[in-house]
């Protein structure tokens, strides 16, 4: 409720800050056009601006319809088409734009609104002037700040999908990486199962030895046989404990685990199967329990597929130091050279580096400690583990940084600095994780719809950024010839009022030519044609001024065999 009500008062605030520029404009056009009419061309248009900017909201169209009729009045001015309205038509048509996602409505709005301005000039009868006003200046007011509106519109989009990609694939992320740890503690649950199951069923073995024993009674039969079953149901308890924790079936959690295999045998099957390691302990081996075993050995083994998957044929070193308190397990393994083997497969940074988080979290749990990373020497995994597992103190899940592949350079996409945190992407930038039609994508691979959803999002943005170039392009082809054409026309048709009073009724065309313009006006309006002339005599009319965009007073000549017979001021507003 609180955000619905913080976003109100920032949408009014929003709408009167627009309605009071567009009302500054409408101020300064009254003010400047002098003898306008206070209710007409101030108080309506104020009126009619209150109610389409809180529209344009919820109702962009109808807006843009009120407004299109201000601009309608000025077409229906005698003295000028022009008006402030034409920047509010300009704005509520970009707000258009911006706030419709779909095209064909807001279209049909502005085609409306064109035919509109058009049809008025024609029932008017309009002067050229006033048609050239409804040919370029309000159809250009109308669809380009709309077409800006929609590639505004467009931009936003493409960046709040990226985020909300970047945000899913984020989500994705974490998921993977906890459901890592679940598998890694699944696969501790399981050998604390084969470690404690194994005691236990000694215990009850024992139990069920002193059972037979002549010197004890009766009694103590019974309590043997009742701590016996209670063995047997802790036991239970505890396999149905790890059924629960384990993957569903189809799935080996504990593959690669052998109870009875160690170190050394995981190391002498990798040399007899090839791969150029090799190892040596330091120091004396003390007495480890199962889980550390275990622990160890999965360092070791995790170490070893990683490097055999992305730097094959590269030395691997294993070391094994024993201390006093604690176990160091080191494998450093080569860099490969620019010439030398591809990686083989994707590492753990195209794959969220699942078993080294599992096997930070496997360390993590044991008490010790677990370092990756590139060093001197080429890609370290160093393990420190006590020779007693311990209970470490978690203040919380880490967030799960992405871990560079044993070999491979930190890239772009999930990499990690050499301490092991994450990169931030650049707030200013949208990420594109995915894209569709990308090289790393596999012939015939189905793309994520999150993928497939950006590639819309970023195809109509390509579209409206394409169709806000064409648009003005084709608009020129059309409107620019014949506005330039009808300004040619008006620019030379124009007689100077200092050449004017020089014309002397009476006097031949001949010796007048060098004071008349190259030709005459050839759109006088309708009072001017059906004034009064003389008998016989054929009028011409030329324009007193050069501006465009406004009415002027006309000179009628009338002539007759080639002479001046009269010249008269026709003036620019109607009878």
């Amino acid at each position: 409720m609180l955000n619905t009500r913080t976003t109100s008062a920032r949408s009014a605030r929003g709408d009167a800050a627009l309605w009071t520029v567009l009302a500054a404009a409408t101020g300064y056009g009254f003010w400047d056009a002098g003898s306008a009419s206070l209710t007409l061309d101030l108080v309506l248009p104020l009126a009619v601006l209150a109610v389409a900017v809180p529209w344009s909201r919820r109702r962009p169209g109808v807006a843009v319809v009120l407004v299109n009729g201000l601009c309608v009045m000025g077409l229906a001015d005698a003295s000028t088409p022009g008006n402030a309205h034409v920047l509010s038509l300009a704005a509520l048509s970009c707000l258009l734009g911006a706030r419709v996602a779909e095209a064909r409505r807001p279209l049909l709005v502005l085609a409306g609104c064109a035919a509109v301005d058009l049809a008025t000039c024609a029932v008017l009868r309009a002067q050229p002037v006033w048609w050239f006003y409804a040919l370029t200046v309000l159809p250009a007011a109308l669809l380009l700040p709309w077409l800006a509106g929609r590639h505004w519109r467009g931009r936003r989009q493409l960046v709040r999908e990226g985020w909300r990609l970047a945000r899913g694939l984020e989500e994705r992320q974490h998921l993977v990486a906890e459901r890592a740890r679940l598998t890694e503690r699944a696969e501790i649950a399981a050998d604390m199962h084969d470690s404690l199951g194994h005691a236990l069923s000694l215990v009850a073995l024992r139990a069920g030895a002193l059972e037979l024993s002549p010197d004890l009674t009766d009694r103590d039969r019974a309590d043997l046989a009742d701590l016996r079953g209670t063995i047997a149901d802790a036991v239970e308890q505890v396999r149905e404990t790890v059924a629960v924790l384990q993957d569903p079936p189809g799935r080996d959690t504990g593959a690669g685990l052998p109870v009875n295999d160690t170190v050394e045998d995981l190391l002498s099957r990798a040399a007899a199967s090839g791969v150029p390691v090799r190892w040596e302990r330091r120091g004396a081996s003390p007495p480890l329990s199962c889980l550390v075993e275990r622990g160890m050995y999965r360092v070791v083994q995790e170490a070893l597929t990683n490097a055999t998957k992305h730097a094959p044929d590269c030395s691997i070193s294993v070391r094994i130091t024993h201390e006093p308190d604690r176990t160091r397990v080191s494998v450093v393994n080569a860099v490969p050279s620019a010439g030398g083997p591809a990686h083989a497969g994707a590492g753990p940074a195209s794959g969220v580096g699942r078993g080294l988080i599992g096997l930070q979290e496997r360390v993590t749990v044991l008490g010790g400690s677990l370092r990756t990373g590139s060093g001197s020497g080429g890609f370290h995994v160093t393990a420190v583990l006590p020779h007693r597992a311990t209970t470490a103190a978690r203040t919380g899940t880490p967030a799960p940084g992405p871990v560079t592949a044993p070999g491979r350079p930190a890239g772009i996409h999930g990499a990690a600095s050499p301490t092991g945190t994450a990169r931030r992407p650049d707030p200013g930038m949208a990420p594109d994780p995915i894209r569709a039609g990308d090289p790393d994508t596999a012939p015939g691979e189905v793309l994520p719809e999150s993928a497939e959803r950006l590639a819309s999002v970023r195809s109509d943005a390509r579209r409206r950024s394409a169709l806000a170039f064409v648009a003005p392009v084709v608009a020129a082809v059309f409107f620019v010839p014949s506005a330039v054409y009808l300004a040619w026309q008006l620019t030379t048709s124009v007689l100077p009022p200092s050449r004017y009073d020089e014309l002397t009724p009476g006097v031949p065309r001949t010796e007048l030519a060098l004071l008349l313009p190259a030709r005459a006006y050839p759109y006088p309006p309708d009072h001017a044609r059906s004034a009064p002339r003389p008998p016989g005599a054929r009028c011409e009319f030329y324009r007193s001024g050069r501006d465009l965009l406004d009415e002027v007073d006309l000179y009628r000549l009338c002539w007759s065999g080639g002479t001046l017979l009269t010249k008269d001021t026709v003036p620019a507003g109607r009878p």
